[in-house]
């Protein structure tokens, strides 16, 4: 993916693993995880890390006979970078880029982190037929190191979307009657 905002960063290295902290900020990690879950370098890692401690965007916490970095809650620009960072209106015209070759795309609904509530339990509604749930799992993966948090998705037959939005199911009323962002809807359901 070219990003912009790599350019602007310096490097894809530096804009995930800001992703990682600033979208996880009650979580901390060592080295490794950072490394494994922003899909970066080892060496590349070392350097951002070193960066952002100078910087006091992370704090270093020693446990046991390791050391673990996780978000200063007191930088004082962690919600203007959360918000820069996430960009959810180009990632709901990514995500459905991305995931459009997972089969046939019905209905898809952005939510969750992607309208900057963190706390929510579903980011991502999928509603699509011949879905090939492997290839759609991969592409939400690669959009997790991008992003640096673990998407919350479900995929949903148009079948069972039907079926559910008639039983006036839990899951479905809580993504549709809170904050969301309906990015692909060629069920013409009418919700905005």
């Amino acid at each position: 993916m070219t990003d912009g905002l790599q350019k602007l960063f310096g490097s894809p290295a530096r804009v995930k693993l800001l992703r990682l902290f600033l979208f996880n900020p009650k979580q901390s990690f060592t080295l490794a995880d950072a490394t494994k879950r922003a899909r970066v370098g080892e060496d590349e890692s070392r350097r951002e890390l070193a960066l952002f401690l100078r910087a006091e965007l992370i704090v270093r916490t020693p446990r046991g006979k390791g050391v673990r970095y996780g978000l200063n809650a007191e930088f004082e620009y962690v919600a203007a970078l959360q918000d820069l960072l996430l960009n959810a209106p180009a990632r709901g015209k990514d995500i459905v880029a991305r995931i459009r070759r997972v089969g046939t795309l019905k209905f898809v609904v952005l939510s969750g982190m992607f309208l900057g509530e963190w706390d929510g339990s579903l980011d991502l509604l999928v509603v699509g037929d011949r879905v090939k749930e492997k290839n759609l799992r991969e592409e939400t993966r690669k959009l997790e190191a991008e992003i640096g948090k673990e998407i919350r998705y479900t995929l949903l037959s148009t079948e069972d979307f039907f079926y559910r939005i008639n039983l006036n199911d839990k899951l479905i009323r809580d993504v549709l009657d809170y904050p969301h962002k309906i990015v692909l809807d060629k069920l013409n359901i009418g919700l905005k």
